[in-house]
Formats: structure tokens, C-alpha cells, sequence
């Protein structure tokens, strides 16, 4: 016996609202590349995205020490990795998500078959396209510039970048909740923007805190993703002597297990507290 249309429809808009049914690539590319479009006609979310990371760094560069086991260079390099984190993909999302909420895309695009997780990864895609390609020319520029070596650990440096681009994502998507224009996403993304900066290694090192203070930064989002990140490039974050491939397999397993609470973190913040529909 064929089910009733309304229970019918009403089993489909729940796997909707889950993303039940699947994820389909063609659907998050069609997404995706209207959303790179649209981010390389607005010259500000642009140029935000493309040069706040770099000017960033160069003005931190001009007090920045490297300690221990890590140059002032080698910090920088993976420094830049933060930046991208917060910049490129955190702050440039929210003020995404916020936009196409607020203009009522997110709800237009929710009436039809794809799915949220669709819609989320789609707006997200030029985001994840431009930190990935300033992931590889940072590491191409240190290797050529600075003379840093060949990442010790390839798999444990993708990785990291992979895992923290998926953590701001949600963390951008759940920011948003709280952001009711793109004017205001400069207030309400500060907390996570100050508090990642000053307290996750990539304005200073943790080693210079005192141990109480060391141990809460570490459990800050951004803060285990640099430390893959400079475990799988340098083999040391900075406190000890660096490590071989399998050294850095061993001590990574902390920072990965943060890591994967604060997923969990993130995507129960979003099906708490992300809008669909405008807060106007």
C-alpha cells in the first residue's frame, strides 16, 4: 500500500533537515561555484579573504621570536596556517552564512532537493578552495624562502589543515546564529578571532604561559590544529626535540583528540543555534 502524501512528505523534509539522503558532489559544486562567483564580485569579502592573512602576519612578524626547537621563521610559516583558519574560512563564512539568510537564499534553497549539509559545504566551498590554496603556497614559499625542510609527516600536516577547516566551518555556521547582519559578524566573531589568536600559538607561544593558563589554551579549537600542523611539517611544536615520522604519529594523538570533541562541538552547536530563515 502506497504511505499517505502528507506522512510521505513529511519522512522527506526530516532527512532533509539531516541531510539523510546523501550527499550529492554535483549539487555541492553547482553551489559552490555560484558562491566563488558571487565572493569575486564583492571586493571587500575578496580582498579579506586573499590579503588579511598576509598582512596579518607580516605585521606580527615584526615582534614574533621563535623559541626552543623553532625558529622565528618556522613559527611564522605555521603561524600563517592560524590565520587562514580564522580569516579565509571562520570569519569570511559567518559573514557568508549571515548574507544568504538574511536575503532568504538559505530558506529558497531549503525547499528544493538539497540537503542542509549540502547547502552548508556548497556556501562553504570557495572558502575551503582559497585555505587550501594558501595552505600549498605556504608551504612552497617557506620551503623556497626560508629554507624550511620538507614536512616530516605530509599525512599528519593535511590532516590538521583538513580538520580545522572542518571545526571553523561549523564553528562559523553556529556563529552566525547569533550575528543578525554581515556589519555585525565584526562583533560577534571577535571572541573566537582574539581568543584564538592570543591563546593558540599563533601570536606567541604557549610555552611562555604559565602551565594552568598553557593547559586551558590547549584546549582551545585552533590550538590542536596547530599543533598537528607543526608536528606534521617540523616534527615539533616548538617545546621539545623534533621527532621522525613515526615520533610524530605518536604525539599526535592528543591534539587529535581534541580535535574530534570539539567536531562534536561544532555540529551540535549548528543544529542548535544555526538560522535558516532571516532574523528580521
Amino acid at each position: 500500500m502506497t504511505a499517505p502524501a502528507e506522512t510521505t512528505s513529511g519522512r522527506t523534509g526530516i532527512a532533509n533537515r539531516l541531510g539523510l539522503g546523501g550527499v550529492s558532489l554535483r549539487r555541492i559544486n553547482a553551489l559552490g561555484r555560484a558562491e566563488m562567483i558571487l565572493l569575486l564580485r564583492n571586493k571587500t569579502a575578496a580582498t579579506t579573504a586573499l590579503l588579511l592573512p598576509l598582512g596579518t602576519v607580516g605585521l606580527f612578524s615584526t615582534f614574533l621570536e621563535g623559541d626552543g626547537h623553532v625558529s622565528t621563521g618556522a613559527f611564522l610559516a605555521t603561524a600563517m596556517f592560524g590565520f587562514v583558519l580564522l580569516y579565509v574560512v571562520y570569519y569570511n563564512l559567518v559573514t557568508t552564512y549571515v548574507a544568504r539568510r538574511e536575503e532568504r537564499v538559505l530558506k529558497r534553497l531549503r525547499t528544493g532537493v538539497a540537503t542542509d549539509a549540502e547547502i552548508l559545504i556548497g556556501a562553504a566551498v570557495p572558502a575551503l578552495a582559497l585555505a587550501l590554496t594558501q595552505t600549498i603556497l605556504t608551504v612552497v614559499a617557506a620551503m623556497v624562502l626560508i629554507d624550511l625542510p620538507v614536512p616530516v609527516n605530509l599525512p599528519v600536516l593535511l590532516l590538521a589543515m583538513l580538520a580545522g577547516c572542518a571545526i571553523f566551518v561549523l564553528l562559523a555556521a553556529a556563529s552566525s546564529g547569533f550575528t543578525r547582519t554581515v556589519e555585525t559578524a565584526q562583533i560577534t566573531t571577535l571572541p573566537v578571532l582574539v581568543v584564538s589568536m592570543i591563546g593558540s600559538g599563533v601570536a606567541g607561544s604557549l610555552d611562555s604561559m604559565p602551565d594552568a593558563l598553557a593547559t586551558v589554551c590547549r584546549m582551545l579549537p585552533l590550538t590542536p590544529v596547530l599543533d598537528l600542523v607543526r608536528l606534521g611539517w617540523l616534527g615539533t611544536t616548538g617545546a621539545e626535540a623534533p621527532r621522525d615520522f613515526v615520533g610524530v604519529l605518536s604525539e599526535a594523538r592528543q591534539p587529535a583528540v581534541i580535535i574530534l570533541l570539539w567536531l562534536a562541538i561544532g555540529v551540535s552547536a549548528v543544529r542548535r543555534w544555526f538560522r535558516w530563515d532571516t532574523r528580521h
